[in-house]
């Protein structure tokens, strides 16, 4: 079952958001966090922790946290349960649509506690 977490406060999203204890998330299975004030879907997998943006652009639902998380070859993906698009989850890229992605974002374990960051390929500029 997908777990709602809520991070608020006023950081920047190039900070580190804490989204909950790697022990509540399940392993193959998503859950829905608001990161930076974005919908994202958490994966646990058997080797890693992954963050995408949780809305669908085939179906435009926020749905991705509900996907089948798999493996094709060395990569994992999760597949959309609307209409079974699957989606790197290191990278948010279609498998199926190299025209499509979802974002993704960077994430570490910290002590037992999952942190989500920045969106991947977002620079920060110099102030």
């Amino acid at each position: 079952m997908a777990t709602r977490r809520s991070v608020r406060g006023s950081s920047p999203p190039d900070e580190w958001q804490p989204v909950c204890r790697l022990g509540e998330l399940e392993v193959d299975r998503g859950a829905t966090a608001l990161v930076h004030g974005q919908a994202l879907a958490i994966f646990r997998t058997d080797r890693s922790v992954f963050a995408l943006g949780n809305h669908d652009p085939f179906s435009r639902t926020s749905s991705i946290a509900r996907g089948i998380v798999g493996r094709r070859g060395e990569v994992p993906f999760v597949g959309s349960p609307a209409h079974g698009h699957r989606f790197d989850l290191r990278t948010g890229q279609c498998l199926d649509d190299l025209h499509s992605a979802v974002p993704s974002y960077d994430v570490k374990v910290v002590d037992g506690v999952v942190l989500v960051g920045r969106r991947k390929g977002q620079h920060v500029r110099p102030a």
